[in-house]
């Protein structure tokens, strides 16, 4: 039995790890914030300790006796830039410092995002030896909270996996694919283009993350051999990847509808909208899904990615097709009468 640190456990992924952990046997701690849903936690039996990535006082102790950290805690919507930076960059620094002051330094796990590498480039999927070339802000922050947790490397075990978009249950943010297909059988595809996303299950997910802090490589500290390589990264992907318009098909297919119509929106519409969107979040101060940073990956064309180097390294494989991987989402937000 290993001691384990999950940080973002009560968010969507988070929960799916912490389970997957307590099924292994793993003594699993939790950090989180008092202000946090800690129903499926509670349910779960972990431990729980209250604190915030972003003050690092109490993070050593939370940290200490650790033999793996898993660090998912993040923000993916923000009303302002600084907020992505605060917490997606200044949070991975001060858990790997935690990390680093221990005496015997657990493995650290980061779960960042393809957003932090950017889009594929010339319709090649990206591999981890590419530059990274993030187009938002939120990929930004990613990308700089990655290169807080190579400065700690020399001290800290370090693995970082990037996923694309993931699906699955408890999934909020794609929730309104699922609905606006069931409901009227409409796909919404932002953009006129064809272009392709990777996608991965959040159970698949999980599966390559526990693989990585157990067997995979770690970083190579920032001006040392390797570090060009992308050692130490990967992605996590199915190995097929989609056309957005067939994204909805699938997900039509497993709703049992038989015809599914892509409704395309041009891009200066896309823009318009997110503009709108955006100027209500403000008014509001509280963040929208659709807003001028998300819209910057939206229309930045294809988001691609390579398993390859998980499969060769980690052993990592899907264990159920994406089709599958979709009838099991849409089965559970059935049951739990979210469509």
């Amino acid at each position: 039995m290993a001691k384990v640190l999950v940080t973002g456990a009560s968010g969507f992924i988070g929960q799916h790890l912490a389970s997957a952990l307590v099924a292994r046997g793993e003594e699993v701690t939790c950090l989180v914030r008092k202000t946090s849903q800690l129903d499926g936690l509670h349910r779960l039996g972990v431990r729980l300790v209250y604190g915030d990535i972003t003050e690092p006082e109490g993070l050593t102790a939370a940290v200490a006796g650790q033999e793996a950290v898993y660090h998912l805690a993040g923000l993916t919507l923000a009303l302002r830039k600084r907020h992505f930076f605060q917490v997606n960059q200044g949070g991975c620094r001060n858990i790997a410092r935690a990390c680093a002051a221990q005496p015997n330094p657990p493995v650290l796990l980061v779960v960042s995002s393809l957003a932090a590498a950017g889009p594929a480039l010339d319709g090649r999927p990206k591999i981890e030896s590419d530059p990274s070339l993030p187009v938002s802000e939120y990929g930004r922050s990613k990308r700089a909270g990655e290169l807080e947790a190579e400065s700690f490397a020399d001290r800290a075990p370090t693995t970082i996996v990037r996923p694309p978009i993931v699906l699955g249950e408890g999934d909020r943010l794609g929730l309104p694919m699922f609905r606006s297909v069931d409901k009227i059988g409409v796909h919404i595809v932002p953009g006129l283009g064809r272009h392709r996303f990777s996608l991965i299950h959040a159970a698949d997910l999980v599966e390559l993350i526990i693989l990585a802090a157990q067997r995979g490589k770690r970083l190579v500290p920032p001006g040392r051999n390797g570090s060009q390589g992308g050692q130490g990264y990967y992605f996590a992907a199915c190995e097929e990847d989609l056309v957005y318009d067939d994204l909805g098909r699938l997900i039509g297919k497993v709703l049992g509808r038989r015809r599914v119509a892509p409704l395309h929106i041009a891009s200066p519409v896309v823009w318009i909208v997110a503009a709108a969107v955006e100027a209500i979040s403000q008014i509001k101060q509280r963040p929208l899904y659709l807003h001028l940073d998300k819209t910057r990956e939206i229309t930045a064309g294809s988001w691609i990615c390579s398993p390859r180097r998980a499969v060769e390294d980690l052993g990592f494989s899907v264990k159920a097709p994406l089709v599958e991987r979709l009838r099991q989402t849409a089965r559970w937000y059935r049951k739990e009468g979210w469509l």
